[in-house]
């Protein structure tokens, strides 16, 4: 048994999550806040309708995210519970079958993306104002989509393995590249939306480069050799029926953000995508750590539930909840009370700021309730039960789509906003029930009960 997988079989759990998702936290924080400065730098930089623009590319990179997940989180499942039966040639395989699907996908994606550019900006909501910003922003998003999908399952291959700290490291590369290269290209250079985007991808390459000098460097558990870089389809099926949740659920978040984008615009014209994408970042600043902390959960439950430790996995989750809860619960608070600030820091447009306010204290009402539903469909992930996850990922984004298609029909722009929070609820229901049909499972250890405390 290796170090790392000693420590994921014997440290206590509390311990344990702490460890693991605190590093993936940090990361994920800052992934968030250079998210917020790119768009500030944007606002500032170029002006309103060049954040809605940026927007309008939103669904696309959120294309790219959903393979890299699929082929991430499903990878990085396989792998923690390979590690967890001492089956390391399975890991090894796993990991190369990851690399290999990944850069297949990723070019295809890149490729067809840039040859129907137009067509697709237009297909995502972008008026004739908005275009030109939009393609600017997509083509270089789009020609460096191989680097950022690598950058997204490598960090996935790292929590899998149990480094976190590692992960942590690379999305602290990324973001502060992005940070310091974003005002170079926007202002000095004057390249507006496009020095922006490219300012991302050089980030990500950067990401991928330290990424790959750690996982070959043979400080990893996992040793991969050439004849593991191929797509060796059994695993390639389960990486995919595990990941699919993932994909449906990025795929279907992107089929949310063209339905958002074309219904703000019919009740709010161009102003109100850019209110959309504003709102959209400061909602994923505050979910960025509630990710973290079920990047840490994922590698601790994946490898005791592969263990036979259910125990151990029921104390993880409990953890897990708790900790989601408080910190999405404070998000909300802040976003709440301090909306028009937070708006200010994007532009100086008086009505977006009067229109934001009023958006984000509508959305921000069911956040308390995230932390839950990300942990459970984490859970379901984690422990390879594709079926459950796939629920939880399509219910949400289903049930948003329908719903902002319905309620403006009677409360115009609000009916939109008020969208988000009965949504959250209806998913809510959806994953406590599966949750206590999959608690009860763990009250029933296949192998033994583990006796130590948290």
């Amino acid at each position: 048994m290796t170090l790392q997988e000693h420590r994921l079989a014997d440290e206590r759990v509390g311990r344990l999550l702490f460890n693991l998702s605190a590093p993936a936290t940090v990361g994920m924080f800052v992934m968030a806040l250079y998210n917020l400065v790119d768009t500030i730098f944007v606002g500032r930089g170029v002006g309103a309708l060049a954040i809605a623009g940026i927007s309008i590319v939103f669904p696309v990179q959120m294309i790219i995210m959903a393979l890299a997940q699929m082929i991430g989180i499903g990878g990085a499942s396989l792998i923690s519970r390979s590690l967890g039966a001492r089956d390391l040639p399975r890991a090894n395989r796993t990991f190369g079958t990851m690399l290999v699907s990944m850069v297949i996908l990723s070019v295809a994606m890149a490729v067809a993306g840039n040859v129907f550019i137009d067509q697709l900006m237009a297909v995502f909501g972008a008026s004739a104002a908005i275009l030109p910003f939009a393609r600017e922003y997509a083509q270089i998003i789009l020609s460096g989509a191989l680097f950022g999908a690598l950058a997204m399952v490598g960090n996935n291959i790292l929590r899998a393995d149990g480094r976190a700290t590692i992960a942590m490291t690379t999305m602290l590369i990324s973001a502060i590249a992005n940070m310091i290269l974003d005002p170079i290209f926007i202002f000095g250079l004057d390249m507006g939306v496009r020095g922006a985007a490219l300012a991302t991808v050089l980030a990500q390459i950067l990401t991928v480069v330290y990424q790959a000098c750690y996982l070959f460097s043979g400080r990893s558990s996992l040793r991969l050799r050439w004849a593991d870089l191929r797509l060796d389809r059994p695993v390639l099926f389960e990486i995919v029926a595990v990941g699919s949740a993932s994909f449906v659920r990025q795929v279907s978040g992107s089929v949310l953000a063209v339905v958002m984008n074309h219904t703000v615009r019919i009740y709010g014209g161009d102003l109100a995508i850019a209110i959309f994408g504003i709102l959209h970042r400061l909602l994923m600043f505050v979910a960025m750590p509630l990710f973290g902390i079920a990047q840490g959960l994922q590698p601790v439950a994946g490898f005791n539930y592969g263990a036979g430790r259910w125990d151990k996995t029921r104390r993880v989750l409990r953890l897990a909840n708790i900790w989601s809860t408080v910190v999405a619960t404070a998000g909300a608070l802040i976003l709440i009370s301090f909306p028009a600030s937070l708006f200010g820091l994007f532009t100086h447009e008086a009505d977006l700021i009067h229109d934001g306010v009023a958006a984000i204290r509508i959305v921000a009402l069911s956040l308390p309730l995230v932390g839950f539903l990300i942990v459970g469909a984490t859970l379901f992930q984690a422990i390879g039960k594709p079926r459950e996850a796939l629920i939880l990922s399509v219910a949400r984004q289903l049930a948003l789509i329908v719903l902002a298609l319905i309620l403006p029909r009677f409360l115009q722009l609000r009916g939109v906003w008020l969208a988000f929070p009965l949504s959250d609820s209806i998913l809510f229901g959806i994953t406590w029930a599966l949750f206590r049909t999959q608690w009860r499972e763990f009250s029933y250890p296949p192998r033994f009960v583990c006796t130590e405390e948290i």
